[in-house]
């Protein structure tokens, strides 16, 4: 499941909640040679970026995360010419001015996408109640990063379907010879973290349980599915019967307090 090329290809966006941990300690919770790959909650795609399958279908319902994947796949070069620009004109003044901006032309929009989440405070995605980014700026300045490589990312995502859509909509194109890589918002119930509390106004629990009832019916047609989710005892409960059930240890770093970062569990759910 790897490019032409064989060369590492790292996310090129910042994303809470991203699984490079997972892949990087817990390569043997991966099945092998499967043909195809889904990802229905898109986000920075680290299992992606890693696996580099041959065939997949990716997905989010962000329209501004998957436009951004869209233009690398579509116009690289005019893309990083974008990136350029503002990498050079990047001041707190620029970067409001970008913020308040509503670009028309998708590389455009990209650009400005990409270049918020590589200068915004932690990577954070997350907008107000009239749909409107509004993460403030950070303290990293690079816009141009060392580990980008758009012309090989370009390459594999041109192997790629990528929509904006809801999940079912992506998860009922499973089949037999389907991984199904599952990482939705982290939202449970009786939990006090405030990214979560935000989570639950994106993804309810209403929508945990729609998401695990679809997992559920592509178990049956025979696709491997992996899925992330809190440590919590109303995740485990949904999911009971589901498959194996695996805890696995990460490092928290997004809060802005620091008591708040520390290593905690995450259940890792697989139906094979």
């Amino acid at each position: 499941m790897t490019t032409e090329t064989n060369k590492k290809i790292f996310p090129f966006l910042k994303w809470a909640g991203g699984k490079r941990w997972l892949i990087n300690h817990y390569s043997d919770l991966f099945p092998q040679n499967l043909s195809y790959y889904i990802e229905p909650f898109l986000g920075g795609g680290a299992i992606f970026f890693a696996l580099q399958p041959q065939r997949a279908l990716l997905s989010d319902i962000n329209n501004d995360l998957i436009d951004a994947y869209l233009a690398v796949k579509q116009d690289w070069i005019s893309l990083k010419l974008k990136l350029l620009y503002h990498h050079e004109h990047h001041s707190d003044k620029h970067y409001y001015m970008v913020r308040g901006s509503s670009p028309s032309d998708l590389i455009d929009r990209a650009a400005r996408f990409i270049y918020l989440n590589r200068t915004c405070w932690n990577g954070l995605y997350r907008v107000n109640k009239q749909g409107e980014f509004n993460v403030p700026i950070g303290t990293k300045d690079k816009v141009i990063m060392d580990s980008d490589d758009f012309p090989t990312t370009s390459l594999l995502l041109n192997k790629c379907t990528i929509v904006a859509q809801d999940f079912s909509k992506s998860i009922d194109c499973a089949d037999d010879k389907t991984f199904l890589f599952v990482d939705p918002p982290y939202t449970v119930r009786h939990n006090n973290n405030n990214f979560r509390k935000y989570n639950e106004e994106l993804f309810s629990w209403g929508d945990q349980v729609r998401l695990r009832d679809k997992l559920f019916d592509a178990k049956k047609r025979g696709a491997k599915v992996m899925v992330c989710n809190a440590n919590h005892p109303s995740i485990i409960k949904l999911y009971h019967g589901f498959g194996s059930i695996n805890r696995v240890n990460r490092h928290s770093v997004l809060s802005a307090k620091p008591e708040f970062r520390c290593r905690t569990t995450e259940a890792v759910i697989c139906s094979y």
